[in-house]
């Protein structure tokens, strides 16, 4: 209270001081008038005067303003500016009433108490560290983000949609073919075609998050975070699925675990995992499908573009080139979802297809009592889907049978 007094007092000091110092300035400013109407010229000295009484009045307004701000910042934020050590020490009554001079050697003890510390940082909230207020943090505004995965398999595929809960399509699943040349007046040979009927069941990912009504008013720019991090949530599950989905309770069933078995037509000289992809890929185009494409762990094609010679050159041609990951003329897509040490290739653009039954959707309430009476809101984030795979024979799924990169 003795520092909050001698502080108003040192304001109220300061501002006569300038009142008196504006005031002469103002008399010097008439008189420069008078004597420029009059067509006089200003003397040395009144100008030297003048000049003065402007850098006074420079330096008063400085030192007033800044013990206006001191007195705003103990006002609001409840705190005094730290003392030094030093002053601590000058300051103490064991200092003062010391003998110690220039002229003498002796000791004197001066106790610093904890709180003479921390209560120069505040006691806003919990937080009583003194270093945590005497030099105060540099916050940056926004949410640094960990990385997003860049989602590649649904751009692969056929685009959809549907209206239903259920996407069904009739598959040919057999096709006897008995053309042949035939004679005059002779019974044509008779073929068979067998189809079955085939479900894509529509499948829900979701999820929400709790959030209060206040930290969403308070921090700007927390709910667009928020939505964008639940969509990206979604779309982190949904590749997950339409790559490894097995089927079973409300998974969606997917491409690898509807593709067929790698199986090699023969086996090559020296084999890498160059050559298993090349194999896949007729496995493929014995299927009658064209591959537009593989998809690979990152790690796996790592590897293979490290894949040299017996010389040590790359295989796949210098590093500076800088090209598009591709192999046997067809993009390579890399994703962490499939598992390292396994592969897949096939027709993606035609053997199956995505039906979306509702766009990501997300969706702010409060509507339930819970929620209402505690201030909060859910925010909750979903997507409908269903995948089709037309023909499982399109696709090929295997895993590496060599474990490094070539010599």
């Amino acid at each position: 209270m003795a520092d909050d007094n001698k502080l108003a007092d040192q304001l109220g000091e300061m501002q006569k001081g300038l009142a008196s110092i504006k005031e002469q300035v103002g008399n010097f400013a008439s008189d420069i008038t008078e004597k420029v109407r009059a067509g006089g010229d200003l003397s040395a000295e009144l100008k030297e005067k003048t000049d003065k009484a402007l850098s006074e009045l420079g330096g008063i307004q400085t030192r007033l303003g800044d013990l206006e701000k001191k007195q705003a910042r103990e006002k609001d934020h409840g705190f005094r500016e730290a003392k030094s050590l030093g002053q601590m020490v000058v300051e103490s009554d064991a200092f003062k009433n010391s003998s110690l001079d220039g002229a003498s050697r002796g000791s004197c003890r001066v106790r610093i108490e904890r709180s003479d510390i921390t209560t120069a940082t505040g006691t806003q909230g919990s937080n009583t560290s003194a270093g945590a207020s005497l030099v105060p943090s540099d916050r940056r505004a926004g949410i640094v983000a960990p990385p997003n995965r860049a989602m590649t398999i649904r751009d692969l595929l056929m685009p959809g949609t549907t209206s239903s809960n259920n996407v069904e399509y009739t598959q040919e699943t057999g096709f006897t073919n008995n053309a042949d040349v035939v004679s005059e007046t002779t019974a044509k040979p008779k073929s068979d075609i067998t189809f079955e009927l085939e479900n894509a069941p529509v499948r829900t990912i979701a999820h929400y998050f709790k959030a209060s009504r206040q930290i969403l008013d308070d921090a700007p720019g927390l709910q667009s975070y928020i939505d964008g991090r639940a969509r990206y949530g979604l779309m982190f599950k949904e590749e997950a699925q339409l790559l490894n989905g097995d089927g079973t309770g409300q998974n969606i069933t997917g491409l690898v675990t509807a593709a067929t078995d790698y199986s090699a037509e023969f086996t090559p000289v020296s084999e890498q995992n160059i050559d298993t992809l090349r194999l896949a890929l007729l496995q493929v185009i014995l299927a009658e499908y064209p591959s537009n494409g593989f998809v690979l762990n990152p790690i796996d094609w790592a590897r293979i573009e490290l894949t040299k010679d017996g010389e040590g050159r790359y295989i796949l041609g210098n590093p500076q080139n800088g090209s598009q990951p591709r192999l046997w003329n067809l993009p390579v897509v890399e994703t962490q979802a499939m598992a390292s040490g396994d592969f897949l290739t096939g027709a993606f653009n035609m053997g199956a297809q995505i039906f979306d039954r509702m766009d990501i959707e997300v969706l702010l309430s409060s509507e339930n009592e819970d929620d209402f009476i505690k201030n909060m809101f859910t925010i909750r984030a979903e997507e409908r889907l269903a995948l089709a795979i037309y023909r499982p024979e399109s696709f090929v799924y295997g895993q590496f049978t060599v474990a490094s990169s070539g010599s």
